[in-house]
């Protein structure tokens, strides 16, 4: 077996972790400011609605059409990195690419002025986040050995509550307009993302490159949760809790503008958006580590997904500024501690070493997808109640079978 199938046992050094981080950090930032902030006033300034309803409902299907495209990007793209023996090895060729899809694809949905425009454009630009994540996302199997995997995918999930902060603060204060916005997030993301492109990665030898047809790359795309059960309960469990943490945020604009009819919603997001940074790297960064010194990975993901319960019911039951702002904290502090520790529990139960790639696009898709689908279920909760509270039931309901789902996890304490 060469160097790129086996099992990394050398640590990484602060050098790779700060480009790794920095990678991410243009990420999150191109990804989330447009979901928190740009589209659904892109689109809300394109439809005029009588009935702010119709506006949220717009921005749900869009963001619904565009997570049928993760399911199939993710672990096609993630596959295809597997068996990619290029000499810059078998990722960077992929985030590469990636990183320039994106980009381009959000420069181009800045200038749409049509709603099946903006559908489209924003598709892409998923499509390009995908490509771009799931190898990057890969690395950490690739190079990092499990005592260290832990406080590495805190690194991955610190920066995106400082993307999305610094994105908000840069599309209201620095440039105006949507195209303008669009753009400088779009460049950011592909300054950021140089460092990490000029690590060395291994390069695959041809001999042990799985065979590149449709039919074995799409036969690989299933794995069997009865010989992989481990694989399946930490999968659904991201798949709940991903999805009650995009509840409970994806239409937060929104709930401030016409939950609370807050005449300075995008001034309060911001303010909402920063408590949720702090403790998402608090959490992502500290409890990460410990997790790594203890051993343990469960019990951590147990209490991250009963935080989020918590603050999705606050918000439902107590909807003023100040609980959103408990929320907030509470939210944040479940939601780093999941993303850094989960994504280390997701690289203990994976099947192939050889298919790592792939393994993981199939675990991105439970983090992706309720991202761009929760808005959808979302938007329609709100258009048959008039009420944001079903929205945040939903979150909160999510969120705890998410907890009991990690609890079926026996290979990893």
């Amino acid at each position: 077996m060469t160097a790129a199938l086996a099992e990394p046992v050398r640590r990484v050094g602060a050098g790779w972790i700060a480009a790794f981080a920095t990678a991410w950090f243009g990420i999150w930032m191109a990804q989330l400011t447009p979901v928190q902030l740009l589209l659904p006033a892109q689109i809300d300034a394109e439809l005029h609605p009588d009935d702010w309803v119709d506006s949220v409902v717009a921005f749900g299907i869009v963001s619904g059409i565009a997570s049928l495209f993760v399911i199939v990007a993710y672990p096609l793209t993630g596959a295809l990195s597997d068996r990619t023996t290029s000499r810059f090895g078998r990722r960077r060729p992929w985030i590469a690419g990636g990183a320039l899809v994106f980009a381009l694809a959000l420069v181009v949905l800045g200038f749409q002025t049509e709603l099946w425009a903006i559908g489209v454009a924003w598709v892409a630009a998923t499509v390009g986040f995908c490509i771009m994540t799931a190898a990057l996302t890969a690395t950490i199997s690739d190079q990092v050995p499990v005592g260290q995997r832990g406080f590495v995918s805190g690194w991955m999930s610190a920066p995106q509550a400082v993307g999305i902060i610094v994105g908000l603060v840069l599309v209201t204060t620095v440039v105006t307009g949507a195209a303008a916005g669009y753009g400088l997030v779009a460049l950011v993301l592909v300054v950021l993302a140089v460092p990490f492109l000029l690590r060395p990665d291994v390069p695959l030898a041809p001999g042990e490159r799985a065979r590149v047809t449709a039919k074995h790359v799409v036969a690989s795309l299933w794995i069997s949760p009865r010989e992989h059960p481990d694989f399946a309960w930490t999968l659904t469990s991201r798949v709940l809790v991903s999805v009650g943490n995009a509840l409970g945020t994806s239409l937060l604009l929104y709930f401030l503008m016409f939950g609370l009819g807050d005449a300075q919603a995008e001034d309060d997001l911001i303010v909402l958006t920063l408590i949720y940074m702090v403790f998402v790297i608090a959490a992502s960064l500290g409890l990460g580590r410990l997790s790594d010194r203890l051993g343990r990975r469960r019990v951590f993901v147990l209490v991250a997904s009963l935080l989020q319960a918590v603050a999705a019911l606050l918000l439902a039951f107590v909807p003023d500024l100040t609980a959103a702002m408990v929320a907030a904290g509470l939210l944040g502090l479940g939601y780093g501690c999941f993303l850094s520790v989960d994504q280390a529990l997701a690289t203990q139960v994976l099947p192939d070493a050889a298919a790592r790639g792939k393994d993981l696009g199939i675990m991105n898709i439970a983090s992706a997808v309720p991202q761009s689908i929760a808005p959808l279920f979302g938007a329609l909760a709100v258009a048959a109640s008039g009420s944001f509270t079903p929205v945040f039931l939903l979150s909160g309901l999510c969120a705890f079978a998410g907890a009991l789902a990690v609890l079926r996890v026996r290979s990893v304490r």
